[in-house]
Formats: C-alpha cells, sequence, structure tokens
C-alpha cells in the first residue's frame, strides 16, 4: 500500500496518478489524511498522559523511600486513573490504526509515469512483436481442444466429472509436454541466477493482505472457511511472504527466487470463446520468479525479467508480443507491467502467456519488508514478479501452431525434456 507520507507530500501527483486507473474516489484519499491527523493528535496525547505517569512513578518511589506514606498513596490513586485513561486511549489508537490500515487497502498502486490512461485491454501499448509468424493450412487448422482431443493429450470432460469446468486431466504426452515445460522454464531461470523454491500452496490470510490479493481480490481465491486457509493465486504470495517481517542486509540484494506451483483462481464473469480449452482454467500450473531490490535497482530488474521471458519464447519459436498495460488494465499492486502474449494460430487471437511488474514499495510497505543500508538507515524495497512462464495457453499455442499433416511437432529445445520429437 501507498505509504502514508508519500501521499501527504505527493497529493496531486497520487491523484493525476489514480485516474490513469480510473479511480476516482478521491474523497478515500482525503479521509485516510484526516485519519492520519487524529492518529498523530491521538498519539501525541497517550505520550504526554505516559510521560506523566512515568513522573508520578517516580516520585511514588522517592515519596516511600522518604517515609511520605500519605503522599505517596495520593499519588497512587492518581496514578490508578492516568492509568485507566491511557488504556483508553490504547484502545481508541488501536481503533483508529485498525480504521486507517483498511481505508489504504483500499487504494491501488500508482502507475509508473509513463503507463498511459486507459480502460481495458483495447487501450494497452504495443512494444515489440518478435518470432516467426506460424504458417498454416488454414483450410484444416484445428484449435487445441479438438489437436488434444485427437490425440489424446487433455480431457477437459474428465476433469468436469472429477471436479468441474476448468480442471482438466492431461494424459500421457500431455502429462509429459506440461512436466518438460515445468523443468525446461525452472532450468532456464536457475541458469539466469534465479533460486529455486518449492513453497506452499496454502497461505494464511496475512500473506494474502501482504502481497494484495486480500482484501481486492477475496472473490477470486478459493477459501477454506475451516482452516481459514487460501489456495495461492500465484507462485508469488509464497515466495514474497517468506520475507515478510524481515530486514534484508543491503550486500543480500538482490533475491532472486523461482518456483513451479499449481495456481488456483476462480475468474468469474469470463464467457464463451475465451473459455474454451485451456483459455481460462480454475487450476493451471505456472513457473513465477521474483525479485527483491533497492529501490534505485528495480527498473533495470524489469528488464532483466522481460529479456528473460523473451528469450524463452524466442528457444520455443513462438510468435509472440509485448505489451505495456494501461493504468486501467493494471493489477491493483502494480506500477507498470508487460504481458507477454504469444499468437493463437488457429484461433486467430493473442493469447496472454506471462505478466512481467514492478510494484516498486507498494507491496514491502504492507509485508514491512526492509532493507538495510551499509550506514545502518533502513528504507523499504522494491519487489518485482514475472510469470517465466504460465503454461496453458503456452500449451494452446504450441499445439495450434506447430500442428502438420503428421502430427504435432515438438520444438528442438523441448526435446530434450519430453523425450519425443512428435505427438502423432
Amino acid at each position: 500500500m501507498l505509504q502514508l507520507n508519500f501521499i501527504r507530500e505527493n497529493k496531486k501527483d497520487v491523484i493525476s496518478g489514480l485516474k490513469k486507473r480510473g479511480f476516482n474516489n478521491f474523497d478515500l484519499i482525503e479521509n485516510i489524511l484526516c485519519q492520519d491527523d487524529l492518529r498523530k493528535k491521538t498519539q501525541a496525547i497517550l505520550d504526554d498522559q505516559l510521560s506523566k505517569a512515568n513522573l508520578i512513578a517516580k516520585k511514588i518511589g522517592l515519596l516511600l523511600k522518604s517515609g511520605e506514606k500519605e503522599k505517596a498513596e495520593i499519588l497512587k490513586s492518581k496514578s490508578i486513573d492516568i492509568k485507566k485513561n491511557n488504556k483508553e486511549l490504547e484502545e481508541t489508537l488501536n481503533k483508529i490504526e485498525d480504521e486507517l490500515t483498511q481505508l489504504r487497502y483500499q487504494i491501488p498502486n500508482v502507475p509508473n509515469k509513463i503507463v498511459i490512461k486507459g480502460f481495458s485491454e483495447k487501450d494497452n501499448q504495443e512494444i515489440e512483436k518478435f518470432g516467426k509468424f506460424p504458417k498454416l493450412n488454414q483450410s484444416n487448422c484445428l484449435p487445441h481442444w479438438e489437436l488434444a482431443k485427437k490425440y489424446n493429450l487433455i480431457d477437459f470432460d474428465l476433469g468436469s466429472k472429477i471436479t468441474g469446468a476448468g480442471f482438466p486431466v492431461y494424459i500421457d504426452k500431455g502429462a509429459k509436454l506440461q512436466r518438460a515445460l515445468i523443468n525446461y522454464f525452472l532450468d532456464k531461470n536457475i541458469s539466469n541466477g534465479y533460486k529455486e523454491i518449492q513453497a506452499p500452496y496454502l497461505v494464511n490470510e496475512e500473506s494474502g493482505i501482504g502481497t494484495g490479493q486480500l482484501p481486492d481480490k477475496d472473490g477470486q481465491m478459493y477459501h477454506i472457511i475451516k482452516d481459514d486457509l487460501y489456495l495461492i493465486p500465484t507462485a508469488e504470495v509464497p515466495l514474497t511472504n517468506i520475507f515478510r517481517n524481515e530486514i534484508i542486509e543491503e550486500k543480500d540484494l538482490p533475491i532472486c527466487l523461482t518456483g513451479y506451483t499449481p495456481c488456483f483462481r476462480r475468474e468469474a464473469g469470463s464467457y464463451g470463446s475465451d473459455v474454451r480449452g485451456l483459455n481460462r482454467l480454475h487450476q493451471f500450473d505456472k513457473v513465477e520468479v521474483i525479485r527483491i531490490e533497492a529501490p534505485g535497482n528495480s527498473e533495470i530488474a524489469l528488464k532483466k525479467m522481460i529479456q528473460l521471458v523473451k528469450k524463452i519464447l524466442l528457444e520455443l519459436k513462438l510468435h509472440s508480443r509485448i505489451v505495456r498495460l494501461c493504468g486501467g488494465d493494471l493489477g491493483f499492486t502494480s506500477s507498470i507491467t508487460y504481458d507477454f502474449e504469444v499468437f493463437s494460430a488457429a484461433q486467430k487471437k493473442w493469447l496472454e502467456v506471462s505478466s512481467v511488474s514492478n510494484f516498486n514499495n507498494f507491496q514491502a510497505e504492507r509485508l514491512k519488508l526492509r532493507y538495510r543500508k551499509k550506514s545502518g538507515l533502513k528504507n523499504l524495497v522494491h519487489t518485482l514478479n514475472g510469470s517465466s512462464l504460465a503454461l496453458p495457453r503456452v500449451i494452446a499455442a504450441l499445439l495450434e501452431n506447430n500442428q502438420t499433416k503428421d502430427g504435432i511437432v515438438i520444438p528442438k529445445t523441448l526435446v530434450p525434456y519430453t523425450g519425443f520429437d512428435l505427438i502423432s
């Protein structure tokens, strides 16, 4: 969340930036500042009362030492009243701080200056296209859900039987292709300096709040009520929360982690062709990368993450593009996001396979995640994350774009992982 001093000192810029998102509840900004003023005033009164209580306690000690018990008893009675008042003040302060935190949870991150105003994905900026356009015979070009059935790779009906729509079952070479991609993505990330972590798939509420999924995306997460735990929507949540409430030494930055996890999302409100096959699932596999950086290095780190994802897609020989999200399409916690999309030859549309984002110190403020400079001063870190990569739409594009009359050709870079070069 945004730091209070940042909101107060940059109020005009905050409002201007949030307008790019289509955010217009600026009374909320005023409420936050007023609530912060009340917090400061209450804290000052409490500090003054605590100081008085300490002075009285010292006087009582001196009076008892000198044998003046009657005067000491009078002060003790006064001390009891002050302590009772202080307890009430502390309760009031805690309530004010809780209300202030809840208000702050409602404010999204301020977009980077280069992010343009916009309202949906239609307003996103295409930055670059790369990779060869797939040349297929469009008369007999099949979408991936038909290819999956033809070659017995994925059974969507069986997934519906076992669980429900959006939970596919991968079979034989379909399962091997999935596993091959996971291992390939992890190996590429590790060779680029990321340490592999195997993290839990369930997190507590505090972890969801720390990275910004809660309370903003509460309705999109699967909640296990009995245990008050949430199924993760992305490995970003457990990986970043490893460092919640930590102080990292400057010499230990950057921290670069990668991890594979299944991801669980309700994806409410999606209909039609957008949900066919692997286009939109409730459970899917993804390999994630996260970075924790000193503030001055996060822009360079973002570029490195973009280049990593681009290199992977080039090796898979997928026709791809990079788009910079407009303000209205940004995630709640993101300051700037670049999406990678691959072209689906049979569906004739772009499919998002990765989002790479810089959150600046927005998550760090929630996580209370700081680093200690050589001087001893402590400051909030910057956090970043990226899909490297989400599997379903990568598989969809690989099946569709590599179909031939003889079968589906596996990209050479994946053959050492699959153990086969053709699905037939």
